[in-house]
């Protein structure tokens, strides 16, 4: 199921099979039935439409906030940005299926991975309703290189995807909200109001597992979180950081604030 949701190209071909698969998951969970996990070989990278050209982070070009057309890419980016986590949560069900895991693992990443399909559907309709789509504007080419890097270590994956890249969504969301109140887009700030509510779950999945297996291999969960993020996430953690939302998730400041500085020169 999950690579059959990595290997479908058009967004929301994928959000819709991302959403029935993950359907029919809890369905049989609610049954009562043994889950079978299965085995099977996920793609190095996700199928992908044509469109969005993707550029690298310094050629996407900068639109502001402040009008129309700047609204519109910053909804297409957060598109593009939920399309990859349907992909990313897929992924870490497929990819590390070797590794024991309890039933529960399965259930929050199929979960996510539903949540995020009904976010990447809920910004598509908010770019129409603003008279665009989804593959109108370019967009960021190395938002799978996270995964690519982590693709042998789970633990690296844990701390890099839900606990600095979704974590850095519950710092910078507000911010978004704002502007398109603002705006007068009450619709468009709805959106991002439930997606913000819905990715500190997401995040808390990742503490939740990262410590389950620090746990399970008798390992302090925040040396290793700085040892990995170091040598994983290429780029710096910056502040201001939502340490309310980061501490409901069960990040700690005391994870993340040590990683602020000289980050650019410890990462590969």
């Amino acid at each position: 199921m999950a690579v059959q949701v990595l290997n479908t190209a058009d967004g929301q071909a994928k959000a819709a099979l991302s959403r029935r698969h993950a359907a029919a998951w809890f369905a049989g969970r609610d049954s009562g039935a043994r889950p079978d996990i299965g085995s099977a070989r996920p793609p190095a990278r996700p199928a992908r439409p044509a469109r969005p050209e993707l550029l690298s982070p310094r050629d996407v070009p900068r639109r502001r906030p402040g009008t129309l057309a700047g609204r519109i890419a910053l909804l297409h980016a957060v598109a593009h940005i939920e399309l990859n986590a349907v992909d990313l949560h897929w992924d870490i069900i497929a990819r590390f299926a070797d590794t024991p895991m309890p039933p529960g693992f399965y259930d929050d990443w199929v979960r996510a991975a539903d949540d995020e399909s009904k976010h990447f559907d809920l910004v598509c309709a908010c770019l129409e309703r603003l008279g665009s789509h989804y593959g109108a504007l370019p967009a960021h080419a190395g938002m799978w290189r996270s995964a690519e890097d982590t693709r042998d270590d789970l633990l690296g994956r844990l701390a890099v995807v839900p606990m600095v890249l979704e974590a850095r969504g519950l710092d910078v969301t507000p911010g978004m909200i704002a502007i398109f109140e603002k705006a007068g887009d009450s619709d468009s700030a709805q959106t991002l109001k439930v997606i913000y509510g819905e990715e500190v779950a997401h995040v808390a999945y990742g503490s939740k597992w990262f410590h389950f297996l620090c746990g399970r291999h008798d390992l302090d969960p925040k040396d290793v979180f700085h040892r990995l993020v170091r040598q994983y996430f290429h780029g710096s953690l910056r502040p201001p950081f939502n340490e309310e939302k980061r501490a409901e998730a069960g990040i700690p400041p005391d994870f993340y604030w040590p990683l602020t500085d000289g980050l650019n020169q410890a990462a590969p």
